[in-house]
């Protein structure tokens, strides 16, 4: 894992170098890899749910829940943000579903009933990765602890053609110490993917959503 000292020296610069704004801004990891043919390897595409140790505090992720009866009583009152009925998705048309997934971090769906919309959503979540994760009706009891997990959550997503992404990993009001423990949590899924970092990790940066970018030295970081 990365030393604490160096995340830590790199993200005091990096919230020292940018001027406060009138909002709160994002701080954000950029990772490029390096080893990587997407083309000819598309199970080495790195794409996440990662939890992090301490959510961002200028935006709370959004989580719907698509289901039924008890299914859908129960993630009301888990506290999900919105809870839909199949019928409410089967049929709408693309437009209305572009402003959905947009709406929305996360979707949670009834295990069962997910075939059914899949026709309905796939075109539109697929290439967004915002496909509903499946939840069996028998553990619908864990909805409350998959939500409040999922709040703390963000994507790390390579992009289409590239292995690089950018995942948000706080926001600038933060303290330091937190956003060193989510970007370790970032680094910790890239080795669970990729197992030692030496072969595949070529930069990391840090920035916030209006600042300069500064670069990690890699050094304790790919092993």
């Amino acid at each position: 894992m990365a030393k604490e000292s160096q995340l830590e020296v790199v993200l005091k610069k990096v919230i020292e170098g940018s001027p406060e704004r009138r909002f709160n801004e994002s701080v954000d990891m950029t990772v490029v890899l390096k080893g990587i043919d997407l083309k000819r390897d598309p199970k080495s595409r790195f794409s996440e749910i990662i939890e992090l140790a301490h959510p961002p505090r200028n935006k709370v992720s959004k989580i719907a829940v698509i289901g039924t009866g008890d299914f859908a009583l129960k993630a009301k009152e888990a506290g999900a943000d919105a809870v839909f009925d199949p019928s409410e998705i089967i049929g709408r048309k693309k437009k209305d579903l572009k402003k959905l997934v947009k709406e929305y971090d996360f979707f949670i769906a009834q295990a069962d009933i997910l075939p059914k919309i899949v026709p309905t959503i796939g075109p539109v979540f697929g290439p967004r990765n915002k496909m509903p994760i499946p939840l069996p009706v028998t553990r619908s009891d864990d909805l409350p602890n998959m939500i409040e997990r999922l709040r703390r959550s963000v994507v790390a997503r390579m992009m289409k053609d590239q292995p690089v992404f950018h995942v948000k990993i706080g926001s600038r009001d933060m303290d330091v110490k937190e956003l060193v423990e989510n970007a370790e949590r970032v680094i910790e899924a890239l080795r669970r993917k990729y197992g030692s970092l030496d072969r595949y990790l070529k930069t990391i940066y840090f920035k916030t959503t209006m600042g300069p970018a500064e670069r990690l030295m890699l050094e304790g970081v790919a092993r």
